[in-house]
């Protein structure tokens, strides 16, 4: 049985795909922080999958970045089987 407090595979790739667009824009993750009112050190748990992103911390960032919410849940097939 997996433990509910470790990351989730979907946890994880929305955090790949938070990376990827904080990157994409040229932010580090102080500025993306400093736009959310986090800390860095939060920034990087939400990259990492170590933390979950609430839905309105997603709807946050989605803000920032100019993105849908669904944009985050576009998952391959390789996703899925992991």
């Amino acid at each position: 049985m997996t433990n509910p407090r470790n990351p989730n595979h979907i946890d994880q790739h929305i955090g790949r795909y938070l990376r990827k667009l904080r990157k994409d824009a040229s932010m580090t993750q102080t500025e993306l922080a400093d736009s959310l009112g986090v800390t860095f050190q939060q920034i990087q748990k939400y990259e990492r999958g170590t933390n979950r992103i609430s839905a309105s911390r997603l709807y946050a960032i989605c803000q920032v970045f100019d993105k849908m919410p669904n944009d985050f849940f576009n998952i391959d097939e390789t996703i899925k089987a992991a």
